[in-house]
Parts: structure tokens; sequence; C-alpha cells
């Protein structure tokens, strides 16, 4: 997944947010912008992270974002919005399989680092 959206979202100005969907297997069937925001902020309403997924019944998602400032660590806001999702996809039946951070050079996976969920 970092393979693909490193080169979509490591050299953007904005901060970004994507929703990869994904099938029963984790196979990608879409990338779909979710939000685009200022230099360091994008507001995420939790519901728009599970429409392309509900819309095309998915079975999972994984969600993605930059950091403009190149410096993927998490923020106490990337963790606290992770875990509402990683809530709200337990409730929809849609597994969020991970968050990732993408940096200039670099990414970070929140479930990886155990932050969130």
């Amino acid at each position: 997944a970092a393979q693909i959206l490193m080169p979509i979202l490591a050299h953007r100005e904005q901060e970004y947010l994507m929703v990869m969907v994904l099938d029963t297997r984790n196979r990608m069937l879409d990338i779909v912008e979710i939000y685009h925001g200022s230099l360091n902020a994008s507001m995420v309403r939790v519901g728009e992270v599970f429409k392309p997924a509900l819309q095309r019944n998915a079975a999972s998602i994984l969600v993605s974002h930059n950091h403009p400032s190149t410096d993927p660590t998490p923020s106490p806001e990337d963790v606290t919005v992770t875990r509402a999702i990683v809530q709200a996809g337990k409730l929809m039946d849609v597994d969020v399989v991970d968050h990732i951070i993408c940096g200039l050079s670099r990414w970070i996976s929140l479930k990886e680092k155990g932050l969130g969920f």
C-alpha cells in the first residue's frame, strides 16, 4: 500500500487524506481522495471516510494521509482520528486495516506502531 500511496502523497504541499478501498482478500478496488486541507491540517468527518467503501460494498479500507512538513511522525490528532475511524469501522462492519502517514522519503504505519488500533 505504501508503495502505491507514497508517489501520490509524498510531494503534496497540502495535507491530503486518501482511502484505499479493499475487497475481502485485501485487494485494492479503488483509491479515493476524501479531503485536502491546509499546510498542516485537514478536517476529517469520519463518516466521509467510509462512503467509498459502502458504495463499493468493500470489506475493508486503508486510510492514508501525508504530512507536508515531510516528517511522517504521527501527531496526537492523527492518533485520535485513527481511533475514531477504527471504532466507526467496527460499527459499520468495515475493517480498517491500517492508517499510513506519508512523509517525503518515508512512511509510518499507525497499526504497526499500535497507535489508534
